[in-house]
């Protein structure tokens, strides 16, 4: 095994096989003289992640947020130009008309302004919950580390 690379086995990679320089290695690198095929067990590496930085959470969640907000204002447009073209709208305000009996031409209140300021209004909303959940969730979670001991991750190599 050469110094550049990790040793699965190891249990301070970093100490003892990182900071080497492969150029100055004094291992000869061991080949096989037989082609002889084995089957090798896939190699596993087991992570834990105890520390999660909350402003690099706050950043990814505001990112996403503004995904999530663009995705909903643009579904909110194609949905109010679907629904507009199959008459729907008209439909809805005759009824509304008939209901309240009210035979004047008002303000529709199911026009696209409307609805698009209400769609603008819930994505605002959601980019701040979800920017100050995710850092107050980054700070809990690096908190309980100290006794639940994080997460641990398997990680295998299948090739």
């Amino acid at each position: 095994m050469s110094d550049i690379d990790i040793d699965l086995n190891d249990d301070q990679p970093t100490k003892r096989n990182f900071f080497k320089n492969p150029l100055k290695s004094s291992e000869q690198p061991v080949v096989a003289s037989s082609p002889a095929v084995t089957q090798t067990q896939p190699r596993e590496v087991r992570l834990h992640l105890t520390h999660i930085d909350p402003w690099s959470a706050a950043k990814r969640a505001f990112v996403l947020g503004v995904l999530i907000a663009g995705i909903l204002i643009v579904a909110t447009i194609v949905l109010w130009v679907v629904l507009s073209a199959a008459g729907v709208f008209e439909a809805v305000s005759s009824l509304w008309s008939d209901a309240s009996g009210n035979t004047g031409t008002g303000i529709s209140f199911l026009s696209l302004g409307r609805l698009l300021g209400l769609a603008m209004v819930v994505s605002a909303i959601e980019i701040v919950l979800l920017s100050v959940l995710s850092t107050l969730f980054a700070v809990l979670y690096n908190l309980s580390v100290g006794f639940t001991g994080g997460v641990e991750y398997t990680f295998t190599d299948r090739g």
